[in-house]
C-alpha cells in the first residue's frame, strides 16, 4: 500500500475557533475509533508501506 500524494485542502476560513474546535475533536474521535477497529491492521500497512520494496536476492544470484 502505498501513501497517497498529499494534496492541499482548502480549510474554510470563517469558521469560529469554536467551530474549528468541533472539527478537530470529530477528527479526533474518528482516529480513536479507527485505531480501536482496526489498530494491528493499520500497523501492518504503515509498515509494509516503509519498507524497501526490493527482492531479496539469493544467493545463488551474482552481486552485480
Amino acid at each position: 500500500m502505498t501513501a497517497p500524494a498529499l494534496r492541499p485542502i482548502q480549510l474554510p476560513d470563517h469558521w469560529t475557533p469554536a467551530q474549528a474546535l468541533a472539527a478537530f475533536e470529530l477528527i479526533d474521535l474518528l482516529r480513536d475509533q479507527l485505531w480501536l477497529a482496526y489498530g494491528p491492521a493499520i500497523q501492518r500497512a504503515m509498515r509494509d508501506d516503509r519498507l524497501p520494496h526490493n527482492p531479496v536476492q539469493s544467493d545463488t544470484d551474482p552481486p552485480f
